[in-house]
C-alpha cells in the first residue's frame, strides 16, 4: 500500500488488501476457456479414435469377397 493510503483507516485498508489478494488469485476466462478448450480436444479425440474403429470393424464384415 502506498503513501496516498496514510489517510484510510484499518478497515479499508484491510479491505482494499483483501480485493488486491483476491484479484491476484481468480481465475481469468483466458485460464476457463483454455481449460475448457482442452477438455472438448480430447472427448474429440476419444470419440474419433472409437468412430474409427468401428467404422473399419464395419467394413471388415461387409467384405465382397467372401461369396
Amino acid at each position: 500500500l502506498g503513501r496516498q493510503d496514510y489517510k484510510k483507516t484499518r478497515p479499508m485498508l484491510r479491505a482494499t488488501r483483501l480485493k488486491a489478494e483476491a484479484k491476484k488469485t481468480a481465475l481469468g476466462i483466458k485460464e476457463v476457456a483454455l481449460v475448457l478448450a482442452s477438455i472438448l480436444v480430447f472427448l474429440l479425440a476419444f470419440y474419433a479414435f472409437f468412430y474409427l474403429n468401428v467404422s473399419n470393424e464395419v467394413d471388415l464384415d461387409l467384405d465382397p469377397d467372401e461369396n
